[in-house]
């Protein structure tokens, strides 16, 4: 028997998918959504694989109980060391009709549009970094492309408390981006892999040549995401359409409620969840 809801579930460990959702909400403002984040447990950045994985499908579950048939897990991390297996062998022993998608795959998609010297750069946690998923996935759909990369394990705290313009948070941003450029003066592209850095893009850009582009995840997610529904009417059909949020966290709810109103610059109501 259909759920009178089934919304879009959209996961992360904390608060950076928020981004991303906040780009879902501009280009598909009639579907329903739930915002899961595990925010206990935050950082995923810098937890091994297995870990990784257990919560990210611990997470996938809730969502799927929750009465969601697509989720998009909206974290770097949880895509880096989750999706493939999830999607392999997970999916096929819970039903053949759910998915989750991931939010490294359209990025690299978005690659050959932007890159002219074919030399790009990575910003990531040391998690996404360490995985390799964005080379492999960029060497995957383009061959002659260099990929180079640098983690940065301040940014995320730096955004979460609200610290990125102190002059700590800059001397940090300015490091990171100054070590990436450092070692391939040719890039002219730069991936913000993780979702809590389209936060710092203004910071970023100030410190960036003007002929270098910045790749933020959120537009080219949301748009993909739309030709994927497009491209996937049966799944389009199961998606309610009623414009309802709900938001859970794993943490305590104030906390995320004044956090995450700043990710979406609008108030919300959060409710606590336990897996």
């Amino acid at each position: 028997m259909r759920n009178s809801k089934q919304p879009i579930g959209v996961f992360d460990s904390g608060y950076g998918g928020l981004t991303i959702l906040n780009e879902l909400l501009n280009e598909l403002p009639e579907y329903d959504f739930i915002y899961l984040g595990d925010n206990a447990r935050s950082p995923y950045g810098t937890r091994s694989f297995d870990v990784v994985y257990d919560y990210t499908l611990e997470a996938v579950e809730k969502l799927f109980s929750m009465g969601c048939e697509l989720v998009i897990l909206a974290c770097n991390t949880a895509s880096a060391k989750a999706l493939r297996t999830i999607q392999q062998c997970d999916l096929p022993k819970i039903s053949s009709s759910k998915r989750v998608l991931g939010v490294i795959r359209p990025s690299v998609e978005a690659v050959s549009d932007i890159t002219k010297s074919n030399h790009i750069g990575v910003l990531g946690t040391v998690g996404t970094v360490r995985s390799n998923s964005y080379p492999l996935e960029i060497n995957k759909l383009f061959p002659g492309v260099t990929v180079v990369q640098e983690a940065c394990p301040m940014w995320v705290p730096l955004v979460e408390n609200n610290e990125f313009n102190t002059i700590g948070g800059k001397f940090f941003i300015q490091k990171n981006i100054q070590t990436l450029l450092e070692k391939d003066p040719l890039i002219d592209a730069i991936i913000l892999g993780c979702t809590h850095y389209p936060i710092l893009k203004e910071e970023i850009n100030e410190l960036l040549p003007d002929h270098v582009k910045l790749i933020s995840q959120g537009e080219i997610v949301a748009k993909s995401l739309r030709d994927y529904l497009r491209r996937h009417p049966e799944m389009d059909s199961m998606c309610t359409k009623n414009a309802s949020r709900e938001y859970f966290t794993t943490e305590f709810v104030d906390s995320f409620e004044e956090k995450a109103s700043r990710f979406l610059n609008a108030e919300l109501k959060a409710e606590h969840i336990c897996f």
